[in-house]
């Protein structure tokens, strides 16, 4: 059973690498493209408006871009906020559902034994609530 579980997770970690490979050069692509159609942009409006006109012009682009950015990003933001709640509850009802988890978590309660795993998981509810803690004292840091 841990053999297989061993195996998919070597073939996941595979596939997530060459995708990421592919992603990266997928990216360098994209900037080399971008870097060269600014450049025929700038050379364009140089030789029909002048310099002063062209840098300026490209430094609208970039600013509507850069704008463009900042407002996805404070969406994101704001649907990553109220996200981890819905998450959190749909991971862990899908653990709880999936019976190899189940399995899993009776052979460890097995081998460890009940009197020293309710010590362990003392600890760890007490780590999980300092790392809530902390994470709500950042939010609120960072919401001022």
């Amino acid at each position: 059973m841990f053999q297989k579980m061993i195996d998919d997770f070597k073939d996941s970690t595979g596939s997530a690498l060459r995708l990421t490979s592919l992603a990266i050069a997928v990216a360098a692509c994209l900037f080399i493209t971008t870097a060269f159609l600014c450049a025929a942009a700038f050379v364009f409006t140089l030789q029909k408006y002048g310099l002063l006109q062209a840098c300026l012009a490209g430094a609208a682009v970039f600013f509507v871009a850069t704008v463009l950015a900042a407002i996805g990003y404070a969406v994101k933001k704001k649907q990553m906020a109220r996200k981890p709640v819905e998450t959190a509850k749909s991971a862990m009802s899908a653990a709880l559902s999936d019976p190899i988890m189940m399995a899993v978590a009776l052979q460890v309660i097995r081998a460890v034994g009940v009197k020293r795993l309710v010590p362990l998981l003392a600890i760890g509810g007490i780590a999980l609530g300092l790392m809530v803690q902390r994470r709500h004292v950042e939010e609120n840091a960072t919401d001022d």
